[in-house]
Order: C-alpha cells, then sequence, then structure tokens
C-alpha cells in the first residue's frame, strides 16, 4: 500500500524559474510493486546498468522509486496546479489509490495555495492518479475541490474517453473525479495544435500523445528561464536512458515513445529544468546527452 509522507508538511520543496517560484505538492510515495507493473521493460538489468539513477531513482536492487504528486504557482497573477493527484477516499481498483487518506490539502495550503484560492487547474490527461483531487466529498457527494478554478485540458483527451469502452473501474473514476466538474460548469476543453498552445503567457499547453490521446505536457517560462512539468510522457528517468521502454497503460506505445524522444531531443542539453511528474525526490533536472541517449542531472528542491 501506498503510504503518506512522513515529512514535515510545511517544508514545501519549490524551484524557482525566473520569477516563478514551482511547488511539488507531495501526496504519496508509490508502493515498490509499481515500477514493475507500470514499466515492465525496465528490469533490474537495465535499471541497474544506469549508475546515476542511485540513490534517488532507484535502489541497489533495481527497483525503481516513483512518485505522486502535484505542481503549483503563481503566473501572471493565476494560482495553478497542475494535475490533481489520486485523491481521498476514492474507489480504485488499483490498491495502492484506494480510499487513500493523506494530507495532500493541509500540503498545498501550507504552501500557499489553500483550494478556494485556485484559479487554473491544468490536467495533462485524464488518468486516475492525475485527477483525483478534482473532488472531494462533502456530505456523501462529490463536489470540485477548487470551487473558484478553471478546469483544463485537451479537447482531443475528453473526447476520446467520451467514446472509450471503459471498465468498470474507469467509469467509477469518471463519476467520482470528472463528471461533477463537468457538471459544475468548470471544465474547459481547448484545442491544442502541433507548436502548442499558449493558455495565458509564460504558459504552453504541448501536445505529447501517445500515453493518451490528448496528453500535454507543460512549459513554463519566465525571464529567460524555462521549466517542463512531463506529465506521463515520461513516468521515470530510466526512461532518459532508454526512450523505448513505455508504461503498460499506453494507449499508443509507438507515438508515447515519439513523443518521448522528441521532448527529450528538445530540451537535452540546455538549461530547461525538467519536473516529473511522478520522479520521486529530488523531482527535478537537466536532461543531459549520455552515451547514446540521456540521462538526468537532478537539481535539488529548496525548502519554503
Amino acid at each position: 500500500m501506498s503510504t503518506p509522507r512522513a515529512t514535515d508538511p510545511t517544508a514545501v520543496p519549490s524551484w524557482t524559474v525566473g520569477d516563478v517560484v514551482v511547488h511539488r505538492i507531495d501526496e504519496v510515495l508509490l508502493p515498490p510493486a509499481t515500477g514493475p507493473w507500470l514499466l515492465p521493460d525496465a528490469t533490474p538489468d537495465v535499471v541497474t546498468g544506469q549508475d546515476w539513477l542511485r540513490p534517488h531513482f532507484a535502489d541497489d536492487e533495481g527497483t525503481l522509486r516513483l512518485d505522486s504528486h502535484s505542481f503549483a504557482f503563481i503566473l501572471g497573477g493565476l494560482r495553478i496546479l497542475v494535475d490533481t493527484g489520486i485523491g481521498n477516499g476514492k474507489e480504485r481498483a488499483n490498491p495502492a489509490w484506494h480510499d487513500l487518506h493523506t494530507d495532500y490539502l493541509q500540503r498545498l495550503t501550507a504552501a500557499g495555495f489553500a483550494p478556494d484560492t485556485i484559479d487554473l487547474v491544468l490536467l495533462t490527461h485524464l488518468h486516475a492518479d492525475h485527477v483525483g483531487w478534482n473532488t472531494q466529498e462533502v456530505n456523501g457527494e462529490w463536489v470540485p475541490t477548487f470551487p473558484d478554478a478553471r478546469y483544463l485540458t485537451s479537447r482531443t483527451e475528453r473526447e476520446f474517453w467520451a467514446g472509450y469502452d471503459m471498465e468498470e473501474a474507469r467509469r467509477q473514476m469518471f463519476r467520482d473525479s470528472v463528471i461533477p466538474v463537468e457538471q459544475a460548469g468548470l471544465l474547459d476543453l481547448v484545442d491544442v495544435p502541433a507548436e502548442g498552445l499558449d493558455v495565458a503567457p509564460g504558459l504552453r499547453l504541448l501536445p505529447t500523445p501517445g500515453h493518451t490521446p490528448g496528453h500535454v505536457a507543460l512549459e513554463l517560462t519566465s525571464r529567460g528561464r524555462t521549466a517542463l512539468i512531463t506529465g506521463d510522457c515520461i513516468h521515470h528517468p530510466v526512461q532518459l536512458a532508454h526512450p523505448a521502454i513505455g508504461a503498460c497503460v499506453d494507449i499508443d506505445p509507438e507515438q508515447s515513445e515519439a513523443s518521448r524522444r522528441d521532448l527529450l531531443g528538445t530540451v537535452a542539453d540546455t538549461d530547461t529544468l525538467v519536473l516529473g511528474t511522478h520522479f520521486a525526490p529530488p523531482t527535478a533536472g537537466r536532461v543531459i546527452t549520455h552515451e547514446d541517449a540521456y540521462r538526468l542531472s537532478p537539481v535539488p528542491a529548496d525548502s519554503h
């Protein structure tokens, strides 16, 4: 089972990008079984072959470390949250996600982002571990956690799932975490062209399809500095060394690999700070050409 963070909730890891401070809002460390299930080709031999993954991103036996968290920041006066994790009290088929009770909202508030102050929630895609805190249970009903925010995702993403023959577990996720936001009139769907879509000055959605058809990554720029939030285009730094390694839940594995290679090629050997949506601490780093692929050079967080 996943376990809530044991660290001080007032210590919020963050990174500075120009004038913007990006906060990591921790939810849970994911259990060791997550790696072999999610990235089955990242075998212990493959993982231990990359010394740079230890100690932060893998252990000595080649077990991957993965994390669930969100990112929050203020840009141009907008208070923005990127992805909303797994959520509390949700009925989920994955035991690591089922009926969690974490202090995520307390952490979000401690970072200075109380739920009723959020202006914009950006959803990289509509998977259970990215939309869970879209809602919370109040008097037996699922209601939007961020009542004054606009929730934004790709139109391609929402329309794909609308036409998808969902299994019951996925239908349940939409019932408790997506449809209540739609019924409240808070979900905005946007068309994301190949060159990306500026949703605010300094904030661009980048199409990175494959994991899901409408998946987007997020590019943040301020005062000449750039950060990239990966979403699930990249789940774990081992995929920098082996971009062909995909997730078992990728809708289109070939397209997912192509998106990952394109993204890595764009940021490699630049000053772009890459923030991994599932990367274990230190979570962020710069992509550096390494052997015939890449590696991550970690950038530790500050705590505020």
